[in-house]
């Protein structure tokens, strides 16, 4: 068995990686209501060793939301399953209807279109919106898109369609490049992120800020989540790559 197990990495080693997160450092586009990351250097060479010291929200560049991110009483960070975090990867690209319009929904009717294309979306699988948002990365100015009213303009998922993810196709998780699961609009008609909520209260994950899902195929693809185990936290910035097909 270990012999076999060394033959599988052996074969992924062999495929293309992409890694899907953004790097990390102060000023980088974030949720407006926080702060830039705060970064001090404890220690240098000159004291024997290297350390530095980070302030940051858990939401904060790429990252993963954990249910009680938004819905009382659901899973953290730390209870989500390993296997959980390593998932079929398909990718529903809309990235031209956003170029269009930058307040796009994605709907069912694209869902239905790219199984038309593509075939079923598998059991358990992790859905990414592509929408190319993150080639405006890293212009907070471009990627908040505030128009002369200071009213925001960005992509996002419709409610139906999160829906019919979930309860159709019982997908394990979902991501965007945007900041949010919801487009702009919905958000000011509503009030509130309800697609982020919707997905939250389902008990699945989300992965925000993702990028170079351009460099990966609609399906047959590998996305890991690689994210410390934080005890009691409702998110926190994840190294997410897909391994290709």
């Amino acid at each position: 068995m270990a012999e076999h197990l060394a033959d599988i990495l052996k074969l992924l080693k062999q495929k293309e990686w992409v890694d899907l997160s953004h790097a990390f450092y102060p000023e980088i586009p974030h949720f407006p209501v926080f702060d830039d990351v705060q970064v001090d250097t404890l220690f240098t060479h000159d004291d024997g060793f290297f350390v530095k010291q980070y302030r940051f929200p858990g939401q904060y560049g790429t990252h993963i939301d954990a249910p009680v991110h938004f819905v009382k009483g659901k899973r953290y960070l730390h209870e989500l399953s390993l296997k959980e975090l390593v998932l079929p990867l398909v990718v529903i690209d809309r990235s031209g209807a956003v170029a269009a319009n930058p307040d796009y929904e994605l709907t069912v009717a694209d869902i239905v279109d790219f199984e038309k294309e593509h075939g079923r979306i598998v059991d358990q699988a992790f859905v990414a919106f592509r929408s190319d948002w993150s080639k405006r990365w890293p212009d907070s100015e471009a990627f908040s898109n505030k128009d002369a009213a200071g009213d925001a303009h960005s992509p996002g998922w419709s409610l139906e369609a999160l829906r019919f993810l979930l309860e159709e196709r019982n997908v394990a998780a979902i991501g965007h490049e945007t900041l949010d699961t919801d487009s702009s609009v919905a958000y000011r008609k509503a009030g509130k992120l309800v697609g982020e909520y919707y997905i939250l209260e389902q008990d699945r994950y989300q992965v925000e800020v993702l990028t170079n899902l351009d460099k990966v195929p609609a399906t047959g693809a590998v996305i890991y989540n690689i994210v410390p185990s934080i005890q009691d936290s409702p998110g926190f910035p994840v190294r997410s790559f897909a391994i290709l097909p």
